[in-house]
């Protein structure tokens, strides 16, 4: 079976956020994809499989979970598929659903369904956790909790307590901020997955397209996310679905031996 690394929405390589692809050829286990998305350590490993309707099944999994929604991973597998031969649009059935990608030359517009946040409490010890004192906002939507904070350098000097933050019960933590050169920023923290920080998370801006969104008046915006690697995310709300456009960089391909 061929796998890949890849580093997503970027379109230079060593930045944007990378991710395993396999390209299954057998039907496999859960246990034995595990396995090898916690070799890889990847923040996440996509795992494809062709079906009889021209389609393909994709599962994604984290070094110590399997997740249901991943973008960067998804854009990875779509990048792979394309250079391989494969036509757009691409269909992916997942467990969130039918996902879409279309490929127009290096370019990458994944059709995902939008996530919006609700307004809520922060749990006990979330900010202090952060190392934050105060919040805008904070709200879930049942998947992560975001906390927006007032300036974007609040979110570049970010110095979470890992061990602290593991015992917020969610996916992940998204702290966002509006920004100047970009619409907003955002970082993503995830150590209850096994991913303490990750460098650019598609699924996160579900969330956080309609977020912006809202508070901007427009529709199509672009996000940065600041983590050490860095990437961009476009965004474009339409109904209940969000387009996330990027590019991606094949950086390793071989196969599993195992």
């Amino acid at each position: 079976m061929r796998a890949f690394v890849v580093d997503a929405f970027t379109d230079a390589a060593f930045r944007g956020n990378p991710a395993g692809v396999v390209l299954l050829d057998a039907a496999v286990s859960a246990e034995w994809m595990q396995q090898v998305a916690t070799e890889l350590r990847h923040s996440e490993t996509a795992f494809a499989r062709p079906r009889d309707d021209g389609d393909f099944d994709l599962r994604w999994f984290t070094p110590a979970v399997e997740v249901d929604l991943c973008g960067h991973a998804t854009l990875a597998t779509a990048h792979v598929l394309a250079g391989s031969g494969e036509s757009s649009p691409l269909r992916f059935h997942t467990r969130s659903g039918v996902l879409v990608a279309r490929v127009d030359g290096a370019d990458i517009e994944l059709d995902f369904p939008a996530q919006p946040p609700a307004e809520a409490d922060a749990p006990d010890g979330l900010l202090r956790a952060l190392g934050i004192g105060d919040a805008v906002w904070t709200g879930t939507n049942g998947v992560d909790l975001f906390v927006q904070v007032s300036a974007e350098s609040t979110v570049t000097g970010l110095s979470p307590d890992f061990a602290a933050l593991a015992s917020v019960p969610c996916r992940g933590v998204v702290v966002t901020a509006a920004a100047n050169d970009v619409d907003f920023v955002s970082r993503w923290f995830g150590p209850r997955v096994g991913v303490d920080e990750d460098p650019v998370t598609g699924s996160a801006h579900c969330a956080l397209a309609p977020f912006w969104a809202a508070r901007s008046g427009r529709d199509s915006l672009v996000g940065a996310q600041l983590s050490l690697r860095g990437g961009r995310v476009s965004v474009r709300v339409d109904g209940d679905r969000v387009k996330l456009g990027g590019r991606a960089v094949t950086v390793l391909a071989g196969e599993l031996l195992v």
